[in-house]
């Protein structure tokens, strides 16, 4: 094979420089699979590693890129063979192991994650990690008895990856939702997702109670800190939170009150260190009960991966709305 182009974020004097250049095959990270990269996408997590904005890397230098889709190229793992469509979120990518921004990428056979039917290459990375982390959420809850008829559910920072694809997923469900943001110019984009109700942050009074009046049934939250301590006390009997990000805060002050005196349960939703057979199971899902019904209005831009490392700072200052998908291959 001869070089590709990679996308490689690199410290360089104690600074994060990242930049497109030329790579071999054996620079890349171990692994039995080598994939053909089509498409890929961008993730907060990735802003903030290829910026620096935030200490994702464990190593350098590293490909970017914490999603990809593609074509097995080659497989020492049984279970592949060449031509397969497959894709990888999460898994270490871009912390650990080299990433999807690359034109190939080599990975563990026990992280790919046959094409589910219904889906395809660009499909996946509309979807990505923030969709496998909404969806991973909702099954999660459902597992622990969530129910359309037990009430409104909360989806926190709406109107940014993960939360419009858990609207349209709610939505799609049967759910009736209640989405919060920031930013008022995102209320038409929501309600066409699927919310039914919108709340602007700028506008909630969080109070100060260890339990306040019963708002939700569940919540789905992308915010943490002041925004997730308002829905512990504010979520019903029996409800479950699923804690997902925290571009707020990564504090928590709370009480143990709504837990044991509703009953709430806080799930930890840990997209990255997912386990296979729930991985397995919840792509099967988001493609077909899970399935998105406004996809293509999720995704509000398609680049190409030499537009990709200017891409990265509508991230950090918040002004992305929906979903990025990058095309990889010329």
């Amino acid at each position: 094979m001869e070089s590709f182009k990679a996308f490689r974020i690199h410290e360089e004097s104690k600074k994060i420089v990242a930049r497109i250049e030329q790579l071999k095959l054996d620079d890349l990270s171990p692994g039995d699979v080598v994939v053909r990269v089509t498409h890929s996408d961008i993730n907060y997590k990735d802003a903030l590693a290829a910026t620096g904005a935030g200490k994702i890397l464990r190593r350098y230098p590293l490909v970017g890129g914490i999603d990809f889709a593609g074509v097995v190229e080659s497989s020492a793992d049984s279970r592949y063979s060449a031509g397969d469509p497959v894709l990888v979120t999460g898994c270490g990518l871009s912390e650990t192991h080299d990433g999807g921004y690359a034109q190939y990428a080599r990975v563990k056979g026990e992280w790919v994650i046959p094409m589910p039917p219904g889906l395809d290459a660009a499909a996946a990375m509309a979807l990505g990690t923030a969709g496998f982390t909404a969806a991973y959420a909702i099954h999660r809850m459902e597992q622990n008895g969530q129910t359309p008829e037990a009430g409104p559910i909360v989806v926190t920072g709406a109107s940014g990856g993960v939360g419009s694809i858990a609207i349209d997923m709610l939505a799609g469900r049967g759910y009736q939702v209640v989405a919060v943001s920031g930013k008022a110019s995102s209320a038409d984009y929501l309600k066409t997702l699927g919310a039914a109700t919108i709340l602007l942050r700028q506008e909630i009074d969080f109070g100060s109670r260890p339990l306040e009046a019963v708002r939700f049934a569940g919540a789905i939250d992308n915010v943490g800190g002041e925004m997730l301590t308002w829905l512990t006390r504010t979520v019903d009997f029996w409800g479950n939170i699923a804690s997902i990000g925290l571009v707020g805060s990564a504090e928590l002050k709370t009480t143990v009150m709504p837990f044991i005196l509703r009953g709430v349960s806080l799930l930890g939703i840990n997209s990255s260190a997912t386990r296979r057979p729930a991985r397995l199971e919840v792509w099967k899902r988001i493609a077909t009960d899970l399935r998105p019904r406004h996809l293509d209005r999720i995704v509000t831009r398609t680049i190409s991966f030499k537009d990709l490392p200017g891409a990265f700072g509508a991230y950090l200052d918040g002004s992305v709305t929906g979903r990025t998908v990058v095309k990889i291959a010329e």
